[in-house]
């Protein structure tokens, strides 16, 4: 009697071919896990970058608004410096006797005020005087507008202030005109 046995075990290239089979999606379960993985990461790192965006976005914001508050009155300030100026020449020009005469004692004295309210209100506001006499010339504070001969002076030290220079907080206002000393021929 001859039996037909059926080879129910299966070939090793059968065996192979199932497993492939089943590893094949656990293979591409693991790709898309990484894929995934790899898109949080990207995701991750453009949020971190958008809130440093943010976050220097915020502190150049609140620099230009302190910046705005601190030199908002600058374009006027460098107005009324002339008015400054005018009013000290006015009181420079006003000879002794008239001083002392009665009828002019109240104007003076009143012009006087009025300079010392204008620098009162100059320093509420931050606005200085740049020193100049006797200084070396600084081109960032100083514009030299002649040479003299000076022989007990460095040459390039301000000897003479033709018209006061001014600071509002850090940033200069107005440079002080100035002649400065240089060695005599």
């Amino acid at each position: 009697m001859s039996e037909n046995i059926e080879n129910t075990e299966p070939t090793q290239g059968a065996t192979l071919g199932q497993e492939t089979a089943q590893a094949a999606p656990e293979v591409a379960e693991q790709d898309r896990v990484a894929e995934l993985e790899a898109q949080l990461a990207e995701a991750k790192q453009a949020h971190l970058y958008v809130q440093a965006d943010m976050q220097n976005l915020r502190r150049r914001t609140e620099k230009e608004v302190a910046d705005a508050r601190a030199y908002a009155a600058t374009s006027f300030a460098r107005d009324i410096l002339s008015v400054a100026d005018n009013l000290g020449r006015a009181l420079q020009a006003i000879p002794a006797e008239l001083r002392e005469d009665e009828k002019m004692k109240g104007l003076v004295t009143g012009l006087e005020a009025t300079g010392r309210e204008l620098e009162a209100i100059f320093g509420r506001h931050g606005i200085s005087k740049v020193v100049a006499l006797g200084e070396v010339l600084d081109p960032n504070k100083h514009q030299a507008m002649m040479e003299m001969p000076v022989a007990d002076k460095e040459p390039g030290t301000v000897v003479q202030e033709i018209q006061s220079g001014y600071m509002i907080k850090d940033r200069l206002l107005r440079p002080a005109l100035v002649a400065v000393a240089k060695k005599p021929d």
